[in-house]
């Protein structure tokens, strides 16, 4: 079972406006035979650590599947759990968004940048 994490992400207002309003969670599954499991878990950083995604699905072999979750929030992180057969074959990655939809790749953070707590 491998746990990563984004790590806590800073997302204090700009003249009112939060930059980043969603995240979209990217996960793909490279092994062509194996299943792997997921499991997403979203914190709002707010004085305490308050849970408000909490997410586990099966990524079928050679699939690829994004999950788009609010982050109107000052400060958020998100930790995903994979386990499975393909567990060491699937990747996840964390891009920001505006309140547009539009990725902002200043909140962005690839599979090789997260943190194993």
């Amino acid at each position: 079972m491998a746990v990563l994490s984004t790590g806590p992400i800073e997302n204090s207002p700009v003249s009112g406006v939060r930059q980043i309003q969603q995240v979209a969670v990217k996960m793909v599954n490279r092994d062509l035979v194996n299943s792997s499991t997921i499991l997403i878990q979203g914190y709002v950083l707010n004085g305490l650590r308050t849970l408000y995604v909490l997410e586990k699905f099966e990524l079928p072999p050679n699939a690829v599947a994004t999950r788009n979750y609010a982050v109107d929030f000052d400060a958020y992180e998100f930790v995903f759990t994979t386990s499975g057969l393909a567990e060491e074959s699937t990747d996840i990655s964390v891009w920001g968004k505006n309140g547009s939809g539009v990725i902002i790749d200043v909140q962005r953070i690839v599979a090789d940048e997260q943190l194993e707590p």
